[in-house]
């Protein structure tokens, strides 16, 4: 296999190669399953990549305590100005829940939503933290129109084609009228993210779809009324016009070397935007 780009520095061809092959024949499994059988493929194809793959970022990045608050610092940075002391805020694929830990002491109940309780037990969380572990498709155990706030980020490039409305229907379920769902997702443009970008212009690892602000407005007709853009990185966020956008991905949309997307990157870094019931 040739590479498309440099290798991280702390890890072998041999390593990500392997990690590569691993991920795209899960995904290739996931891709072509069932509604029925994809509940059992994402419940249990994290535990089958990370036994093969033992290197894995999200593993050794998991165990970096420093590495997890930095991350909790830019999204925070960001959901901050949504969350109000009254209120309920729910964040789906919450991980090790340290954003719900920090989120608690800004609303009244920080809930989160996963496909298992991943929280250090040697770890003390507030009382208005919880995590409901789900299946991805059932939330009965949220309320329907009780939530003020859903968040979720590196999330729905994880969604299968035939599970995204899904996923945008049972969140404006839980959602108050007037209530929010914020979401952040890699740009398509400057991508693939996943694993693949060493090897592919396209993602075929777990990303099964990578972003564009133009996708977004296909999730609009699933009831929400309104709906904010922004450009968003790390601890920068800024509220951008979807004229912005278009003009900019009609500049990238046809990039596809490496060097071209690092450029898209710095004016395209990230889906970031705000649906409003």
């Amino acid at each position: 296999m040739q590479l498309r780009k440099p290798l991280p520095s702390n890890r072998s061809f041999e390593q990500v190669s392997n990690h590569y092959k691993v991920e795209k024949k899960l995904a290739t499994q996931l891709k072509e399953a069932d509604r029925t059988s994809r509940k059992d493929i994402y419940s249990s194809m994290y535990d089958e990549l990370f036994s093969k793959v033992p290197d894995h970022p999200r593993l050794t990045k998991r165990n970096d305590k420093s590495e997890s608050l930095k991350k909790v610092g830019h999204r925070m940075a960001f959901i901050k100005r949504f969350l109000k002391r009254e209120q309920l805020f729910v964040e789906f694929a919450c991980g090790d829940g340290r954003l719900l830990k920090e989120a608690a002491k800004y609303c009244k109940q920080a809930i989160g939503v996963d496909i298992s309780d991943q929280r250090d037990k040697n770890e003390a969380f507030p009382q208005n933290t919880s995590v409901v572990v789900y299946d991805g498709y059932d939330l009965s155990q949220i309320s329907d129109e009780s939530i003020d706030f859903v968040f979720s980020d590196q999330l729905i490039e994880h969604l299968h084609d035939e599970d995204v409305e899904h996923h945008f229907a049972i969140v404006k379920q839980t959602l108050k009228k007037g209530g929010a769902y914020a979401f952040r997702t890699p740009h398509a443009y400057c991508g693939p993210h996943d694993v693949s970008q060493y090897f592919s212009n396209t993602p075929e690892c777990f990303h099964l779809k990578e972003w564009t602000f133009k996708d977004v407005k296909g999730v609009e007709k699933i009831g929400f009324k309104k709906v904010k853009y922004y450009w968003s990185a790390k601890n920068i966020h800024i509220r951008m016009p979807r004229l912005y956008f278009s003009i900019v991905e009609a500049i990238f949309e046809k990039s596809k070397s490496y060097k071209l997307r690092k450029v898209a990157q710095l004016f395209l870094p990230s889906v970031t935007c705000v649906l409003i019931k």
